[in-house]
């Protein structure tokens, strides 16, 4: 069984590289089940795959990182994000099957999220009342277990106040919320305090939150914790996959235990941030480790 069970997104990404079009296995969930086995822990992703030619490419990539897939029924077919960067930040243009995906928990899946230690969800539809239903009818004990990055993104949503009620919802019975700078002014959000305030008050344990160059910080009750990025000799390629590597870091590291004070938090902020910044080192999503 796995140590941690990762319910989300799996696609393949297109994008413009030296005139040419490349296709390459992608989606939030996904890079965040392969982060967690690179940092030496087992994991599945659950996740809408099509039976189709890009489906097995994905289920392909999956196994050959040591990661178990479970592929839900996708009547649309294999989700798909076209690219374009601008300074090194992606922009996606999404398919019919990513903007109408859907995560099917059949006896397979519930038997994977009963028995992990941790459930993370990734790019789910929050906007879809039914999805966000299943979610909390199949994980038990959420308060201790579930964690969740709802990951918003302009070009997969179709509700946006549907996706706000529901993020909160799923906050309110959740171990750890991870969230960042962008969905904050994405979901109308004075700034990323005023979000973790609120998720906080919904009743979510832990708000971890992610602003770029301004690093991460930690909110709970009575608890704040910052911390700075890491500073590495080597420039930045581009920054896809880091918000995915500071979430399969920090998973991978509540499997040793909930932190009991600031100190603990503090490392494995900075853990993460140091993750976060070798990811930043090369083109692509996959988690790097830090060479020290």
């Amino acid at each position: 069984m796995a140590d941690v069970v990762v319910i989300g997104d799996a696609l393949i990404d297109e994008f413009e590289h030296d005139g040419q079009t490349v296709e390459a296995v992608g989606g939030a969930a996904l890079n965040v089940a392969l982060g967690i086995r690179i940092l030496k822990r087992r994991s599945a992703l659950i996740a809408m795959v099509g039976d189709d030619e890009a489906g097995d490419a994905i289920a392909r990539h999956v196994r050959e990182a040591d990661v178990a897939l479970l592929r839900t029924d996708a009547p649309y077919g294999t989700a798909r994000a076209v690219s374009t960067r601008v300074g090194g930040e992606p922009t996606y243009v999404f398919n019919e099957a990513a903007q109408k995906r859907r995560v099917e928990f059949d006896r397979d899946a519930l038997l994977l999220v009963r028995t992990a230690s941790i459930v993370a969800v990734s790019c789910l539809a929050l906007d879809n009342d039914a999805q966000v239903d299943d979610l909390l009818t199949v994980v038990t004990d959420p308060e201790r277990r579930l964690v969740l990055d709802p990951n918003p993104r302009p070009g997969m949503m179709n509700n946006l106040p549907l996706f706000a009620a529901n993020l909160r919802r799923i906050a309110a019975v959740s171990l750890l919320v991870k969230v960042s700078d962008e969905d904050a002014a994405l979901l109308g959000y004075l700034d990323l305090e005023s979000l973790a305030e609120d998720l906080l008050t919904s009743g979510a344990r832990y708000v971890l939150g992610t602003a770029g160059a301004q690093g991460a910080t930690l909110y709970g009750d009575g608890l704040e914790v910052s911390v700075p990025i890491a500073h590495l000799d080597s420039p930045i390629v581009d920054t896809m996959g880091a918000g995915d590597s500071v979430l399969a870091t920090t998973v991978a590291a509540l499997l040793g235990g909930i932190p009991e004070d600031e100190d603990d938090w503090q490392e494995i902020l900075e853990r993460a941030m140091s993750v976060a910044a070798a990811t930043c080192r090369v083109a692509g999503p996959t988690l790097q480790l830090p060479r020290s």
